[in-house]
């Protein structure tokens, strides 16, 4: 018997139950979880009042990768593959699919929000968008199969910021709050070939990136808006980067770290909104105008994008040691109480 950890109401530990595995209908398979992470949207849901869209009770969880053990009608050549869900899986016959737009599909289904996610044992999900996941390569990177999970959003939603934001060689790219989506942020752009500048008020966070090469610390703390912008400039010129066109990831999901990422517009730059608040501040939108720049946000990852986002972990550009540590999954409500409580310095991921 399968079981899951589902919510039942905001702010209440989440409750065990067993769950029969049906055959799976035509065009969806049963995943046998190998790790799930624990994302800052799923605190959302269970402690801030973010609504799901399936009613309550809901298994949270979006961050899943693990083994196809069941296949519906025309997913049979999935079965017994490795693979990784993803965390927003387009319905891929609409309009907007057809036009390459799967992340604003109308028909779209994430785990742990318009379906059971992967806080379980088990969790049946569509096949159309599984990334497999090349088990040889995975050993050889040393990491497991519960590793990847977080390719699953905190990798993914990066990677396609910066592949819409058009990140390249020569280019400045700032992130702004650089724990568990902005470190992969940095790391992608990097890899990307941009000089890359994070900010942050953690300055272990700052040190950590410094230490593996991949960007350049600022702490707001130790400086005003002003100077820091005039410190990121500075840092621009010696590095041979552009003082105009900069690119900058907001990943804090913080009113702080959006009115900070705010401060940095310069001519020409690229705003891309990574994080999520549901808090408000008040910004002088004209900036836009006056900079003649552009603002992004970014829901998830389209499913084609997986493949390239795993294979800069699988080639060890985009390092996630040690940014991750595993829990067991019967330890839940223990691991999401330290992580809303903010006292885990990794993301954790959960294994049956």
């Amino acid at each position: 018997m399968a079981h899951r950890w589902v919510m039942k109401a905001v702010g209440e530990p989440l409750v065990e139950e067993a769950m029969p595995l049906e055959a799976p209908p035509p065009g969806a398979v049963w995943v046998e979880v190998a790790g799930c992470g624990v994302c800052h949207t799923d605190l959302g849901f269970l402690h801030d009042g973010v609504k799901t869209n399936h009613a309550l009770p809901l298994a949270l969880g979006h961050e899943i990768s693990g083994r196809v053990v069941a296949a519906g009608a025309g997913a049979e050549p999935l079965l017994g593959r490795a693979v990784i869900v993803p965390a927003v899986i387009p319905c891929g016959a609409c309009d907007a699919c057809r036009r390459g737009k799967g992340t604003i599909c109308a028909a779209q289904q994430m785990p742990g929000n318009d379906i059971h996610g992967g806080f379980a044992t088990n969790v049946l999900v569509p096949a159309r968008g599984l990334c497999p996941v090349d088990e040889a390569r995975l050993a050889g990177a040393g990491l497991t199969l519960a590793d990847v999970s977080v390719v699953a959003d905190a990798v993914t939603t990066p990677y396609q910021a910066v592949v819409q934001a058009g990140v390249a060689p020569g280019s400045l790219a700032i992130v702004v709050g650089v724990g568990g989506v902005g470190s992969y942020a940095a790391q992608i752009a990097r890899a990307a070939g941009a000089t890359v500048v994070a900010v942050d008020v953690d300055q272990a966070r700052l040190d950590q990136l410094e230490a593996l090469g991949v960007a350049r610390g600022f702490n707001p703390r130790q400086l005003d808006p002003k100077a820091l912008k005039k410190a990121i400039a500075e840092h621009a010129r010696s590095s041979g980067a552009s003082s105009r066109e900069w690119t900058i990831f907001e990943c804090s999901g913080s009113a702080a770290g959006q009115a900070t990422a705010w401060g940095l517009l310069v001519h020409g730059a690229t705003l891309a909104v990574v994080g999520f608040t549901m808090d408000k501040l008040e910004l002088r939108l004209s900036n836009l105008m006056a900079f003649h720049a552009r603002a992004l946000g970014n829901w998830g990852c389209a499913p084609e994008l997986y493949p390239a986002a795993l294979a800069l972990v699988l080639d060890g550009k985009v390092q996630l040691a040690p940014y991750i540590e595993r829990h067991p999954l019967a330890r839940i409500n223990e691991v999401i109480a330290l992580a809303h409580q903010k006292k885990l310095t990794r993301r954790a991921i959960l294994t049956p």
